[in-house]
């Protein structure tokens, strides 16, 4: 996949976190979108535990985990208040976002349809400089998933010595690649 900017997404709520996530404020960050509707077997089996797995294993990483509830079908079953209770009795912990329908009664959410989801789950990889570099629709697997986050991740980190370094004087960039250290 080329990378190119990901779409922002949409959304109507947000649940888990104080304020609504726009991907360019987590500029800087890995960002790890699961998109997944509650009565959808493959996320609740696999793809929500994944996604906390990550949580869990990335603390502290510059790494995001976002879940996105992108209803396409069984809509009046899947209204706020159940995704409420169904985030409680999973005790998912990470912030999740409620994509917004589409528009003129069309059944597709508009981020799914900006990111051109075949359905659910469907597993994003946003890079730090917020380009989409991966997007695998059904179970991601779990070996696979970690190396390229960790690829990301040190992709994320040299950029920012790259940015650190070339802040400072010249003076300093020529005694820090003298001395070895950077």
């Amino acid at each position: 996949m080329e990378p190119g900017p990901a779409p922002e997404w949409q959304t109507t709520a947000w649940l888990n976190t104080p304020e609504a996530l726009y991907l360019e404020r987590l500029r800087g960050q890995v960002v790890v979108l699961y998109a997944f509707q509650m009565l959808c077997p493959g996320c609740v089996a696999r793809g929500i535990p994944q996604a906390q797995r990550v949580a869990e294993i990335f603390k502290g990483a510059p790494l995001t985990v976002i879940g996105l509830h992108t209803v396409f079908e069984h809509h009046e079953a899947m209204g706020l208040e159940s995704l409420h209770a169904f985030l409680h009795e999973y005790r998912v912990r990470f912030p999740v976002g409620v994509d917004a329908p589409g528009p003129d009664g069309d059944p597709m959410p508009r981020t799914m349809r900006a990111y051109a989801m075949q359905g659910t789950p469907t597993t994003l990889l946003i890079d730090a400089r917020g380009r989409l570099r991966r997007q695998v629709f059904g179970v991601h697997d779990d070996l696979l998933l970690g190396a390229e986050i960790g690829t990301l991740l040190v992709e994320a980190h040299r950029s920012a010595n790259v940015t650190a370094t070339m802040a400072l004087p010249a003076t300093d960039r020529y005694a820090r690649g003298r001395s070895g250290v950077e």
